[in-house]
């Protein structure tokens, strides 16, 4: 593997988050799928907005969520992401920056705005996400930075992205360059839903080029059609290097080359379930780059997703996190 400058570069989404505690009846009133991410256009995203009334706002996208964890853990890492020439993309380069995350992507010069994702959360910690893309969604080849990728232990995509056909194909760039220069390639599948809609695009991607795939039990069911995470599981081991794949309260399992190791869930009162996926990656890729072991990466992925539900927010607190793990 080639020297390098960061332990992960991030790909992803840049939009900022809104996030609210409300009850069952308002996903009812509009028509939201609990516990699901859908993707809506500016003028849905301006009246939802309008009807959550306010709200914690922060940086976020699955991917950027990440990379700050895992710089908080002690990671080198950057991030790729778009966002408008607007003062919400300045909020969010101002906060992952101030996470210690390298980020230097130009704005988009379009008038499109920069996405946000309005998150609610149930009394039950259920989270349910509508995204406007924005600027986010105009990601292309041309926002590759090669001379990061190629310094970077791991580059890892996010499923999110998927959607754009221009996303689609940097994403397969990306990972053409993180092989040439010896590099590895993580793909987090992000959704069950982006599954359904790109199923064999996302094998296609595994297949062409992704070391390490991370996915829940739904997601990886889906991507295999198949009802049974046994089943799925065995499929996963045999089509990526290293799979792994988390069950919530049933912790995860790691699947390398034959072996299996089991990660016990963390126990913790769930507050709100947003981001858990993503913290629980960010420790994972923090302890694997550092060589730590892949039963000591799943454990650390645990610990930072336990940490994560247990308080309102897509990260777990960035601040001392080490000393909270």
């Amino acid at each position: 593997m080639a020297v390098t400058r960061f332990d992960i570069t991030g790909i992803g989404n840049a939009i900022v988050d809104y996030l609210l505690q409300t009850d069952d009846s308002f996903l009812s009133r509009h028509d939201m799928p609990k516990g699901a991410m859908s993707l809506i256009d500016a003028d849905t995203a301006t009246r939802l907005t309008a009807a959550m009334g306010g709200g914690l706002t922060a940086s976020g996208g699955s991917v950027a969520n990440s990379c700050a964890v895992a710089a908080a853990l002690g990671a080198r890492v950057a991030f790729l992401g778009k966002v408008g020439a607007d003062d919400m993309g300045e909020v969010f380069r101002e906060e992952i920056g101030n996470a210690g995350v390298h980020y230097a992507t130009k704005p988009l010069t379009a008038p499109i705005p920069t996405g946000r994702c309005l998150i609610l959360v149930t009394p039950d910690g259920q989270r349910t996400m509508n995204t406007y893309l924005g600027a986010g969604g105009e990601f292309s080849l041309g926002d590759l930075d090669e001379t990061i990728i190629a310094a970077s232990a791991v580059t890892y995509l996010e499923g999110y992205l998927f959607d754009p056909p221009a996303a689609q194909a940097a994403f397969a760039e990306a990972a053409r360059m993180a092989r040439a220069f010896g590099q590895k390639t993580a793909l987090s599948l992000s959704d069950a839903f982006c599954v359904d809609r790109h199923r064999d695009g996302f094998r296609r991607l595994i297949a062409e080029g992704i070391d390490i795939l991370f996915a829940n039990e739904v997601e990886v069911c889906s991507l295999y059609q198949c009802n049974d995470f046994e089943d799925a599981a065995a499929q996963a081991a045999q089509h990526v290097p290293l799979a792994v794949l988390t069950r919530s309260e049933d912790g995860a399992i790691i699947l390398q080359g034959g072996k299996r190791i089991e990660i016990s869930a963390v126990p913790t009162e769930v507050v709100d379930t947003t981001g858990a996926g993503d913290a629980f990656a960010a420790g994972f890729l923090a302890g694997y780059t550092r060589n730590a072991g892949l039963e000591a990466a799943g454990v650390l992925g645990a610990k930072a997703a336990a940490l994560a539900i247990s308080r309102i927010g897509a990260r777990p607190p960035e601040a001392d996190l080490w000393k909270l793990i």
